[in-house]
């Protein structure tokens, strides 16, 4: 059995190496580079149990458990260590007391932390880009293929039922199988399938070179900017950088993911945010100022599984917040309903396809 899979990111990666533990042969195509858009982008922050309550719940549960095994299993340091998380906010002016957890002096006065919301026991992260290329070198490493295209279309047979392969660049690669896992590009495939709407939400950054000054803590804090609240998360790495997020916004999606760039003046709002928070957000500490278009549908849950109507035809996108967290599982079941016939660890019936509608086409190409 032979499988393509259409994308590159932390899904792809996920699905690309649990198939190859089923012996499938896999095919992944990636028009940029691996983890090129928010696969590489992310926070990389990991929540056992903040999906309770909710259809995510099992599979955000399986993914937090899968990312702790991973280490054990595949060679490479992608960062991953558990920490805990904190809610707070930040004062209107810098008289506010000092939080007296000493390990949070870092933070400036004005910094108030009112909660501990995760223990080491439930909230975790990793470096996103590391995590996504290291997923995708142990697929390689046993035997699994990367090959640079952009996508153009679906080859079915002549019933057009039953996937046949894909078009890349004027070729074709024969498939028994097809997965889209192309982050919010997967709106694309609705020009060749029938596919919900998936729509890309922007996400600034600002990541600052901290070093061993701050500690495991994850922080989500709320903070005054320009009349209004804002809500800006904050989260310390293994290799001493902090990745810092705030202000997201809807914005039109490019049609090529290295096109992504942040809006100046999101980047400028954030930096004066960041520089409230600590005196170690300091401009000469900047790694990075970027953006990335998290996948999100209407119901705000992931698709994952089997198109309708379309034999080997599977889709796989639409995380928003938790593609990072919830990237391991989607790819293991995923990979079982495809070599198995049947996910075992995690229902995917909250995430079918065919609960939403398919997209018009025409409203595709209008756009």
């Amino acid at each position: 059995m032979r499988v393509v899979i259409c994308g590159g990111g932390v899904i792809g990666a996920c699905t690309a190496y649990f198939l190859r533990r089923h012996g499938v042969d896999v095919i992944v195509v990636e028009r940029t580079e691996v983890a090129a858009a928010a696969s590489g982008k992310a926070g990389g922050f990991l929540a056992r149990d903040w999906c309770a309550g909710t259809p995510l719940d099992a599979l955000a549960r399986r993914s937090f458990a899968l990312h702790a095994q991973l280490p054990e299993k595949i060679a490479g340091d992608w960062g991953y260590r558990p920490m805990t998380a904190y809610s707070g906010y930040v004062a209107p002016d810098d008289d506010a007391p000092r939080t007296t957890r000493s390990k949070l002096d870092w933070l400036s006065n004005g910094v108030v932390i009112t909660q501990r919301i995760g223990t080491a026991a439930t909230t975790a992260i990793v470096h996103p880009r590391k995590f996504t290329s290291g997923m995708m070198n142990a697929a390689l490493a046993n035997g699994a293929e990367l090959r640079s295209g952009r996508v153009t279309g679906i080859v079915r047979d002549a019933d057009g039922m039953k996937v046949k392969g894909v078009e890349v660049g004027g070729d074709v690669i024969d498939a028994d199988a097809v997965v889209i896992a192309m982050g919010p590009w997967s709106l694309l495939a609705a020009q060749w399938m029938s596919l919900p709407a998936v729509y890309g939400q922007r996400s600034p950054s600002i990541v600052y070179d901290t070093g061993a000054d701050v500690a495991a803590d994850a922080l989500f804090l709320e903070c005054e900017s320009e009349g209004g609240t804002v809500s800006i998360e904050v989260f310390p790495r293994a290799d001493g950088s902090t990745h810092v997020t705030a202000l997201s916004d809807i914005a039109p999606l490019p049609l090529d993911p290295a096109a992504v760039t942040p809006d100046r003046e999101a980047i400028a709002r954030l930096q004066i945010m960041c520089e409230r928070l600590s005196p170690l957000f300091r401009p000469d500490r900047i790694i990075a100022q970027q953006a990335c278009f998290r996948p999100v549908t209407e119901d705000g849950l992931p698709l994952i599984g089997l198109i309708p109507q379309s034999e080997g035809l599977y889709v796989a996108t639409g995380h928003n917040v938790w593609g990072i967290l919830n990237a391991p599982a989607t790819g293991e079941a995923l990979a079982q309903l495809i070599a198995d016939g049947v996910a075992r660890e995690v229902s995917l019936a909250p995430f079918a396809p065919g609960r939403l509608a398919p997209l018009d086409p025409s409203l595709l190409q209008a756009r």
